[in-house]
């Protein structure tokens, strides 16, 4: 993995639960992240978005938290001051459907619960080396959702094709 100096990052950090926020907080801190907003509250974590510049969001989806609805508002609301900030979601519910619904909201990437320093460090980096284009469709802003281009995928774009 390659190796970025991050340490002039400015981090968002939605997490319901205290010990996960702290903890986040902490490895940011050992990364050299000097400015880590953090929050368990999305009306304040909006409250920090609006004001404070942000380049990456880590954004809790459990029970007691639904950042779904917070990424859909970062992304979607016609007063978010950066639509296209990094947005990492962050959650215990893993599965492939939890998964898709993410991606479909406009997440930059997914981190899985527990985690590690290594894997918050690896979707930082994901993050910043993957640059895919931002779609915008009807339901839909955010990342174009393949992590493959066609330019790299053998054969002919059947999307071109007439109708």
């Amino acid at each position: 993995m390659k190796s970025y100096d991050i340490s002039e990052l400015d981090i968002l950090v939605l997490e319901s639960d205290v010990l996960v926020r702290k903890l986040l907080t902490e490895v940011f801190k050992e990364f050299g992240v000097p400015t880590v907003h953090s929050t368990s509250r999305p009306e304040m974590a909006w409250q920090i978005f609006e004001t404070m510049p942000v380049d990456i969001i880590f954004g809790d989806w459990s029970r007691g938290l639904d950042g779904m609805e917070f990424l859909h508002k970062v992304r979607n609301d016609k007063s978010s001051p950066d639509p296209f900030v990094s947005f990492i979601v962050v959650t215990a519910h893993s599965g492939t459907e939890n998964v898709c619904h993410a991606r479909d909201k406009g997440m930059t990437e997914f981190l899985a619960k527990p985690v590690t320093p290594k894997m918050i460090y690896s979707r930082i980096v994901r993050a910043i080396e993957s640059n895919r284009p931002f779609v915008r469709a009807s339901d839909f802003f955010g990342p174009d959702r393949r992590r493959k281009f066609m330019s790299m995928i053998p054969g002919n774009d059947r999307r071109n094709k007439a109708v």
